[in-house]
């Protein structure tokens, strides 16, 4: 999970996304320098923390991965201001390091490929790939339900045509990466990747 500071562009404010939701049907209850953001339905969406600079020892800008030291910050932060939220956030990795068990061919989509890929869990995942180079025995990046593309694209459990798919085997474009190839294409990675690893970029 990423939080995300940008001292030169919004200011002194550390974002915390929750859930997605409509920005412009929200809610907000400031408690000391603690915006609390929540759906009209009461859905907890997130929190902007103001004078992070004040509260926190931020060295990166931009998306900053949420580390176990800094949500403790957090936490420590919220007690001191009498907010008893839980803040059980997922801190796994959601880019890591993925092997091609099965690729087989899509039942109703002639473009489309089911894989079965090891990502170091006790179960592989079923994600579905619409790249033309995806072959089985291929060490590949997976974004794992719960990533936030460079995009701004947030990876769900969905269905395509009609097929169960938990994640995404990524290009290097659609990870950012510099010099990435124009030509549609999944990341092959070197073998000498460790499954289940996280992917840095």
């Amino acid at each position: 999970m990423d939080v995300f500071y940008n001292p030169n562009g919004i200011g002194d404010v550390l974002i915390v996304p929750i859930e997605e939701g409509n920005r412009y049907e929200v809610k907000h209850e400031k408690i000391g320098d603690i915006v609390r953001i929540v759906s009209n339905e009461g859905q907890l969406l997130g929190y902007n923390i103001f004078n992070a600079s004040r509260h926190f020892k931020l060295k990166d800008t931009g998306g900053i991965k949420l580390t176990e030291d800094l949500l403790a910050e957090i936490k420590n932060l919220f007690l001191e201001n009498g907010i008893d939220d839980k803040l059980d956030v997922d801190l796994s990795a959601k880019f890591v390091v993925g092997y091609v068990v099965s690729k087989e061919q899509h039942e109703n989509a002639d473009k489309l490929s089911v894989c079965r890929v090891d990502v170091g869990e006790e179960k592989p995942l079923q994600i579905v790939c619409g790249a033309p180079n995806v072959d089985r025995d291929q060490k590949v990046v997976v974004a794992k339900v719960g990533a936030t593309m460079p995009s701004g694209m947030k990876i769900k459990p969905t269905e395509l045509r009609g097929v169960p798919s938990n994640g995404m085997i990524c290009s290097q474009k659609e990870l950012g990466l510099p010099n990435a190839p124009k030509e549609k294409g999944i990341y092959v990675l070197e073998d000498s990747y460790q499954v289940g690893d996280e992917f840095p970029f």
